[in-house]
């Protein structure tokens, strides 16, 4: 989601009545018959525990315990037996998971068969189709066999360029099926973004569409999808969706068929036993500081992580209907798509969540009784902001949970969330990244949700918080970090001689210790608040100030759309600065600064008032909706951005170059 996007939604002033409330009080928390059928405690009482806290410290103090527990309380399936659970437990980068074992991913997420359904997809103009069980292990088997008569073997690379669809997963499935390795890319990255990504893993296979649709319009892809052949001449098959046409004309593209072409019928599903570190995804790191970091992630790394957080920690089971907003370019994709292994039914939405006035998606949630609903924290403020109330045009009683990602969930929003959407759900904000295809820090079945906080620390992840000398901090503000080993943490980054790149990516700051770049705070109650990348930190006069807490009270103000912060040097200091996105027609005036300094002032500190403030049209974002303060903070300050192939609207920076206030105290 870019600025264009939240914009063309905001056009109705409105007024959001905040509730007044302490600072962290509980909004919702589970009865006692909710709490006892969920899974989560079901697996509690089976380790002998009363409480989360007692089940979270044995997770961590017995890591090798927990991880055992898990697999046979999800039923993880080993074709060979582990010699070992870990052999390095004082390594996070080498530590040697469920040594000797074999398993593979796609069989974990096909055990289920018959005719209840495992996929929906719905497109923004109401296209909808579905796959049962039966389906989809048919399906699976058809791109499999087409795989395999293609040449592909375990470890080979399979690129995709495609839209969130079915026939996305398909091919995951069947690439993970026969050990070959996955690795995708939304249609919306441009030719050179993607060939900065798949140029360094050298897919032989390119799965494409003809097409996409955003917003309502129709964009094509086989000019782009040619050039990137082009450019990486490992590619030999290129296997196309066609949407929209029933005939595609493929003669401009070398050895490309459509993808009923490719899929063999009546083929027979078959599983590649993988070790457990074998190379299931490769991902992205957001390449706006150079060339893309190529993340390796496993198939037992992965199917474990995302097990415990599907089955434990969302309490996700064979009667779930689950969607989450994303795009195949990023890891929420991933997660999404893992579902499967609960036998929930996995809901897919392709297009602009704002198409049709900000309603399409709850749109499709009344349509297809969506249990647990997946989005961003700019989704729910943008609808905060638009003044959309799902509750009152939907009905969605089927609703439970609701899900949030991407950056830190303003307290704000958890009063909009309970306020406008429903009055009876857990709203659980959760944080982790591509680089660990999961969460440090989660929701939880057990636990009340209590205003601004992520409800606790996920099992299994030894989540500190750090000053800069390596002390743990309790209601205080430090650097998120890991201290133990985890299984998803990446196998290795791609072409990486001596995992350089990667002890350099994580482990510099603390040796030994993975630093994730969080700047947040444990609280007493065991929730966790995050005030932003620890990399954007403002720093005036060696204060350190999260950029989450500017954006809170600025974005409170119905005329400001959305803002950005960066810490620009300012005689031999530090001063804030801050940009705002402004509704159409509205002016930054001397009075609009004033209350924008009073709101920051009255409810942060005089520390986090802005020296300046500059209005822009538009905020510059990474593909999967992040805003960048780096690379503002770069172009404010003169240097080059080194990779704007990795933002969805690279345009925006130029404003930045362009700001004359800032050369003025």
């Amino acid at each position: 989601m870019d600025s264009v996007d939240v914009m063309c939604i905001l056009t109705r002033p409105t007024t959001i009545t905040t509730i007044p409330m302490g600072d962290n009080p509980i909004l919702w928390e589970p009865g006692e018959e909710q709490r006892k059928a969920s899974a989560m405690y079901r697996f509690m009482r089976q380790q002998g525990f009363d409480n989360y806290e007692d089940l979270y410290r044995w997770s961590i103090d017995d890591s090798a315990g927990f991880w055992e527990a898990l697999c046979t309380f999800c039923d993880i399936r080993f074709s060979r037996a582990a010699t070992k659970t870990i052999e390095r437990s004082d390594n996070i980068m080498h530590a040697g998971w469920f040594a000797g074992s074999e398993l593979n991913y796609a069989e974990h997420l096909l055990r289920f068969d018959g005719d209840h359904i495992a996929l929906v997809f719905s497109a923004e103009d109401g296209e909808r189709s579905e796959y049962s069980f039966d389906e989809l292990r048919r399906a699976v088997a058809g791109v499999a066999e087409g795989l395999r008569r293609a040449g592909i073997a375990k470890g080979d690379r399979v690129g995709a360029y495609l839209p969130n669809c079915p026939e996305a997963i398909i091919a995951m499935l069947a690439t993970a099926s026969i050990g070959a390795v996955w690795s995708s890319c939304s249609p919306d990255f441009g030719v050179n973004g993607v060939v900065d990504r798949f140029g360094q893993i050298e897919p032989k296979v390119l799965f494409t569409a003809n097409a996409y649709f955003y917003n309502g319009k129709r964009f094509d892809s086989l000019d782009a999808v040619a050039a990137i052949i082009k450019a990486i001449p490992s590619i030999e098959r290129t296997v196309v969706v066609a949407f929209a046409d029933d005939d595609v004309d493929l003669s401009s593209i070398a050895n490309a068929v459509t993808i009923d072409e490719f899929a063999v019928n009546d083929a027979r599903l078959h599983f590649e036993a993988v070790a457990f570190d074998h190379p299931l995804f490769i991902m992205y790191s957001s390449g706006t500081t150079g060339v893309p970091k190529c993340i390796v992630h496993g198939h037992g790394g992965t199917l474990l992580q995302l097990t415990k957080e599907h089955v434990l920690h969302c309490d996700i089971g064979p009667d779930d209907r689950l969607f989450y907003f994303t795009t195949c370019g990023w890891m929420m994709w991933n997660w999404l798509v893992t579902g499967l292994v609960t036998g929930a039914t996995l809901v897919l939405f392709d297009g602009s969540p704002f198409f049709n006035d900000g309603r399409v998606l709850w749109q499709m949630a009344e349509r297809e009784r969506v249990t647990v609903f997946g989005t961003s924290a700019k989704y729910l403020s943008a609808l905060e902001k638009a003044g959309v109330r799902p509750r009152d045009e939907f009905r969605i009683p089927d609703l439970r949970a609701i899900l949030s990602t991407g950056s830190p969930l303003a307290p704000e929003s958890f009063d909009y969330v309970y306020d406008a959407i429903s009055a009876d759900l857990q709203l659980a904000s959760i944080a982790g990244g591509t680089d660990i295809i999961s969460c440090f820090v989660a929701g939880n079945p057990l636990l009340p949700v209590r205003r601004g906080e992520i409800q606790c620390r996920a099992l299994g992840m030894a989540v500190e918080f750090f000053d800069d000398d390596g002390n743990a901090l309790i209601e205080e503000r430090g650097e998120l970090v890991c201290t133990k080993p985890f299984p998803s943490a990446p196998v290795g980054f791609w072409n990486d001689e001596g995992d350089v790149r990667y002890k350099a990516a994580y482990f510099e700051k603390f040796p030994g210790i993975w630093a994730h770049g969080d700047f947040a705070e444990l609280r007493k109650t065991g929730g966790v608040v995050i005030y932003g990348r620890s990399d954007s930190v403002l720093n005036p006069g060696g204060v350190r100030i999260g950029t989450a807490e500017i954006y809170r009270q600025v974005e409170k103000l119905d005329e400001v759309v959305e803002s950005i912060a960066i810490g620009q040097n300012w005689e031999d200091d530090v001063r804030v600065v801050l940009f705002v996105v402004l509704r159409p027609g509205v002016e930054l005036d001397d009075e609009l600064q004033k209350r924008i300094r009073k709101e920051i002032r009255q409810n942060t500190t005089p520390r986090h008032v802005p020296a300046k403030i500059v209005a822009v049209a538009g905020i510059p974002r990474t593909k999967s909706g992040k805003i960048v303060e780096i690379a503002v903070r770069s172009v404010v300050h003169g240097e080059e951005v080194a990779n704007t192939e990795a933002l969805a609207n690279p345009e925006a920076l130029e404003y930045f170059r362009q700001i004359d206030e800032l050369s003025t105290a």
